[in-house]
């Protein structure tokens, strides 16, 4: 029977990485998905980069400066190994701050003036008086990018299983040995657990995850020039891509695992976004879709080892899996190949759920 050095269960945008990360080092790596590989949370994502104080938590935020940073090598070296683009764009993110975001970390919100004048930098929006503030994020198509995720990681000769629902992972004298599917056993010292919002449904362990539902919708056919940045507000977000699609999200659901759409929601959301930019309105609506973010107690990841010798777990992303992905993937390689991560991950310990 074949065996492998490393299994990670769930074939997102994290599990793709990790396991490229893995291969870098030398290890042996089989990926298992229950679905299609890149389709779930991570097909789903507006692929804003944010790492801003005003919306990231104090104890995420090096972990989101430094994947930040790692992000147009790690997307170079995608491209270059897939051969596919990936969108990556650094206009920039103008940011209407809530009340909210003013009162509590006003420095924040004066420390980031807009580079010059509102009306110049997006002409289309409908008030250019409305405060705001300029982030130097990037964003990137995460579609584009799990697609080149996914080659890559076939071109550096990583084992991947589709359609096949990971039910346990097997132990022998308390350590791991490999999973049991629903068609097959795989064996394997080291298990990953980047199931998503499905990972707290995998013995032993049962972490605290939930799918936190995100609707969205993508418009097409906008007069050229209508939005070059980011825009984020308190009542909606646009993304503009390239190809001349506009992304406009996106909700906040406790909905379990529903993934359907409601119509009433998606056109708030569009005319929400025309009140911002009213040009718009000439624009057609391409497609509409909802995705599980995988959340946790305290909207901080998952990371680290488990009470179980030779268990992993990568999880927890909530908004912030895209982002995330690059620093996931290095630390949790140098983890489990026993070099000490360079970023603590104490506070992301699956242990702070554990009694």
């Amino acid at each position: 029977m074949k065996t492998w050095d490393v299994i990670i269960v769930g074939g997102g945008i994290i599990g793709l990485s990790l396991s490229i990360a893995l291969r870098k080092l030398g290890v042996t790596v089989l990926v298992v998905e229950r679905g299609e590989p890149g389709r779930e949370a991570s097909y789903a994502a507006a692929g804003m980069l944010a790492d801003c104080p005003l919306e990231t938590p104090p104890a995420l935020q090096p972990l989101a400066t430094a994947s930040a940073g790692m992000y147009p090598e790690f997307v170079h070296e995608l491209q270059d190994e897939s051969g596919l683009e990936v969108d990556l764009r650094h206009q920039g993110t103008v940011l209407f701050p809530s009340p909210e975001h003013v009162y509590q970390r006003a420095p924040s919100t004066t420390g980031n003036p807009l580079p010059s004048p509102l009306a110049e930098l997006e002409p289309a929006l409908a008030d250019s008086e409305r405060p705001a503030i300029y982030l130097k994020e990037r964003s990137v198509d995460p579609r584009a990018l799990t697609s080149a995720t996914l080659k890559a990681a076939r071109h550096r000769g990583v084992d991947i299983s589709s359609g096949t629902k990971v039910a346990a992972v097997l132990r022998s004298n308390g350590s791991v040995v490999g999973v049991g599917t629903d068609k097959t056993t795989y064996c394997a010292p080291a298990v990953v657990n980047c199931a998503g919002a499905w990972a707290g449904y995998l013995p032993p362990h049962q972490f605290p995850t939930r799918p936190v539902k995100g609707q969205m919708l993508s418009v097409v056919g906008a007069p050229r020039g209508t939005l070059s940045h980011v825009v984020r507000a308190p009542e909606v977000y646009l993304v503009p891509r390239t190809d001349g699609r506009i992304l406009i999200g996106a909700t906040v659901e406790e909905a379990g695992y529903d993934k359907r759409t409601d119509a009433d929601t998606i056109q708030r959301m569009h005319q929400a976004a025309i009140h911002l930019i009213p040009t718009l309105s000439q624009a057609r609506v391409l497609e509409a879709w909802a995705g599980l973010r995988p959340g946790s107690p305290d909207n901080l990841p998952i990371l680290g080892a488990t009470q179980t010798p030779g268990y992993f777990v990568a999880t927890g992303h909530f908004r912030d899996g895209i982002l995330l992905s690059p620093v996931t993937a290095r630390v949790m390689a140098q983890l489990i190949t026993g070099v000490k991560p360079e970023h603590d991950l104490s506070p992301f310990s699956p242990g702070r759920f554990q009694t």
